[in-house]
């Protein structure tokens, strides 16, 4: 979505629509799952988990931080994350409050 437009939307949809954006690759849905199976924070053990190169998981690891919903620390050349469960609890509100709408269908379609 360019620049220019997302002011013509109300600043939930643009939240929104930007966090479905960061949220729509597989492989960072694919991170979020692996790091809540483990039920702990992961420390560099993504790219056996996963088959992805380093640098690919470091940019999803990036995108899903910049949103906040992971945190991590860094310790040396160890790297460990985990899910914030205040964010995680955010998005879930926001994800609630738009899948809840009630949808009236005229059967028209």
């Amino acid at each position: 979505m360019g620049l220019t437009k997302t002011d013509i939307y109300k600043d939930d949809q643009n939240k929104l629509a930007s966090l479905l954006k960061i949220l729509g690759h597989p492989a960072r849905i694919a991170i979020l799952q692996y790091i809540i199976d483990q039920k702990s924070c992961i420390c560099n053990d993504l790219v056996e988990e996963l088959g992805l190169a380093q640098a690919t998981i470091s940019q999803h690891l990036k995108e899903l931080k910049s949103i906040g919903i992971i945190q991590g620390s860094i310790d040396g050349k160890s790297v460990c994350y985990c899910i914030d469960e205040k964010i995680w609890k955010q998005f879930q509100d926001e994800f609630n409050i738009f899948f809840n709408q009630d949808v009236k269908v005229n059967h028209c379609c």
